[in-house]
């Protein structure tokens, strides 16, 4: 019996829906990097992108435990000598929310371009609205 190897060509792409609110920011990234990488498909091959495209709404209402809202922080880097600049969570989570869940994906999806194929096909909504209404989405239950 062969092994299945997928090609670029064979692979069908769904889109799914991924409702944030309540849910803590890290599970939701984390379900939504295996959609995005096709890791919950059956035909899933290592070196074939073979993902999914992922909408995930309410960004603004996912939920941060314990102390991570004051301690944790987003450091970003402008190019000039001592101009690192840092933000904290609760900052980023009140006025872009997209941001830090964009952050969270992108930290759980491969550094090659596998991963910046598949973090092309996020999409991130703050609120409950979306514009994909034509593609059909399934909401995807956790």
């Amino acid at each position: 019996m062969s092994t299945f190897m997928a090609k670029k060509g064979e692979v069908e792409r769904k889109w799914y829906i991924i409702d944030a609110a309540g849910k803590p920011l890290g599970r939701v990234a984390a379900q939504a990097a295996v959609l995005l990488r096709g890791k919950h498909k059956a035909t899933f091959t290592p070196h074939v992108d073979c993902g999914d495209h992922v909408i995930i709404i309410n960004c603004k209402d996912a939920v941060l435990t314990g102390k991570k809202l004051e301690q944790k922080k987003w450091y970003r880097h402008t190019g000039y000598v001592g101009h690192m600049k840092e933000t904290v969570y609760s900052t980023l989570m009140a006025t872009r929310p997209e941001k830090a869940m964009e952050l969270a994906v992108k930290g759980m999806i491969p550094s090659n371009t596998i991963g910046r194929a598949a973090m092309l096909r996020l999409r991130l909504f703050a609120g409950s609205e979306h514009v994909h209404e034509a593609q059909k989405p399934e909401m995807f239950e956790m």
